[in-house]
């Protein structure tokens, strides 16, 4: 099996699992301007009239994206948006298409690698949390140059690793050790490219495929909330997988025990992480 193949098999057998898992616990995060990171997103291709969601899970960026037409006065659209979803999951797609926003909206199960559209298709791209996951993302860039009309948008959310929080990082070391007593066969497989992680990396992967030089921003997404909820969350990441349920509740028992002296007596507790929100123009 491929590097590749192995990646996407992973993927496939986690969302056919999980398939609202990055929307249910991303989607109540909020910036310091109150936004979700969906929601900047939406916001990044305002004005956009044929929008391409890469890796759109269970649509609930499109659902935003539709809903958003009628808040845009200044776009000059009198007709609706027209919008199309990809993913690998037929699982998230299926929640997708249970959307009443979406009724209209073509959604795909398809390889970023190879999108099922003629050329010029769309005037944006957008991608939250899904590209910095991709294998082989040069020729994603391609494809995406491919579908994209002259002048138009490549905008994504990305995650770097950076989590704002120093009683996590107590924690992670922690897990590291669960994960590491797991066989190898039965661990994540490296993800997608580490250069979706900087301005740089993006610049080196785009740049030959037509767009201009990045437009990046880092945004501190507030994630805390009840414990219950935002351990749901820390435990729906990919590294987890693996873990047979002893193991998580190990985990947990530690992830509590790190965030004990900021457990508020309401039973909330802060949890922040850093994420990018990265655009170019093709050429």
């Amino acid at each position: 099996m491929t590097i590749a193949a192995s990646q996407e098999a992973f993927l496939h057998a986690f969302h056919a699992e999980h398939p609202a898992v990055t929307s249910e616990w991303l989607g109540h995060g909020r910036a310091p301007d109150g936004r979700s990171s969906y929601e900047l997103l939406r916001d990044r291709v305002a004005g956009r009239e044929r929008v391409l969601d890469l890796g759109c899970g269970d649509g609930l960026l499109l659902d935003l994206l539709a809903g958003s037409d009628s808040s845009e006065p200044s776009a000059g659209r009198e007709r609706p948006r027209q919008l199309t979803g990809v993913d690998l999951s037929p699982q998230t797609l299926a929640l997708a298409r249970k959307r009443p926003a979406l009724a209209d909206t073509r959604l795909e199960e398809a390889r970023a690698q190879e999108l099922p559209f003629p050329d010029s298709s769309f005037d944006a791209c957008v991608s939250h949390m899904a590209l910095m996951l991709m294998a082989d993302i040069e020729q994603v860039a391609v494809e995406v140059a491919r579908v994209l009309a002259p002048g138009g948008v490549l905008a994504c959310v990305v995650g770097n690793g950076v989590l704002l929080d120093e009683a996590y990082d107590r924690f992670r070391a922690l897990a590291k050790e669960e994960i590491a007593d797991t066989p190898a066969a039965k661990r994540m497989p490296a993800l997608g490219d580490r250069r979706t992680r900087t301005r740089e990396g993006f610049d080196a992967i785009l740049s030959p495929a037509g767009f201009a030089p990045v437009e990046w921003e880092s945004v501190a997404i507030d994630l805390g909330g009840p414990v219950d909820r935002v351990w749901a969350g820390v435990a729906s990441l990919y590294d987890f997988e693996p873990l047979d349920q002893a193991a998580m509740e190990r985990l947990r028992g530690a992830f509590l025990d790190a965030r004990r002296d900021s457990i508020t007596p309401e039973g909330t507790v802060p949890f922040t992480v850093q994420l990018r929100l990265a655009s170019a123009e093709l050429r």
